[in-house]
């Protein structure tokens, strides 16, 4: 059993994996959700990362899953927990010293125009409800310098959305090179973890390995990527 550590987007909730969660649990694997102190004018990063790992506890096994701005978040965790994977699903990947206010720029991010960047493939009710849980992202963390000085040593795995209208395919594929030196993996939705949780969680391995890499639950299209790893250090 692999424990998933959960973390949302900005402005988000432990709710976005709702659906998620009970797929991976009908896998065997230990899902953990958090509610990041988005809303807290008094939380800076260390106080999201501490949020995760008071989550987690004593649990082992972990992957840990960033989407969105919870790409800022993520690495945290591995720096300061075992971790055997990071994956960031259509994430931000920050840069030591990197503000949230200068990553748009830094990373030379391009809009793709569209009205509806987040809910645009799910189905309508669920898009609504979405939208109502969603918080102000008023956190003194958006406002303090990432603090690690450089990117954790944990296996770390991009997933890019196809169709994703918020972060487009070819500008986060750029994105990811540019910042971690691969291209990252396509899916197709933005809102994956709603629009079609169960997509990588049903392929999600019973047992994660230290440095092979294993599957994230929405990224069944990286288990290839895993099984080239698996194969090159045999």
């Amino acid at each position: 059993m692999a424990t998933f550590a959960l973390i949302h987007g900005g402005g988000g909730t432990a709710w976005d994996w709702h659906l998620v969660a009970p797929v991976l649990r009908e896998r065997g694997h230990d899902p953990v959700a958090v509610d990041l102190p988005c809303d807290d004018e008094s939380a800076g990063w260390s106080e999201y990362r501490d949020t995760v790992v008071g989550a987690v506890g004593k649990r082992g096994d972990l992957a840990v899953v960033g989407h969105s701005l919870g790409g800022f978040t993520a690495p945290l965790v591995c720096a300061h927990l075992r971790v055997e994977l990071l994956v960031l699903v259509a994430a931000m990947i920050p840069s030591p010293g990197e503000l949230f206010a200068d990553w748009w720029r830094n990373s030379g991010y391009e809009a793709s125009g569209d009205e509806d960047v987040f809910y645009d493939d799910v189905p309508p009710a669920l898009a609504a409800e979405a939208r109502r849980r969603e918080r102000n992202e008023t956190s003194r963390a958006l406002n303090e310098a990432w603090p690690l000085e450089a990117w954790p040593d944990t296996p770390t795995r991009y997933l890019l959305c196809r169709d994703d209208r918020m972060f487009p395919a070819a500008w986060a594929r750029r994105h990811a090179r540019a910042r971690l030196g691969h291209p990252g993996r396509r899916d197709r939705r933005r809102a994956l973890h709603l629009a079609q949780p169960a997509a990588g969680a049903r392929r999600a391995p019973t047992r994660l390995r230290r440095g092979d890499g294993l599957i994230a639950p929405l990224c069944g299209v990286v288990w290839a990527s895993v099984r080239e790893r698996v194969a090159s250090k045999r």
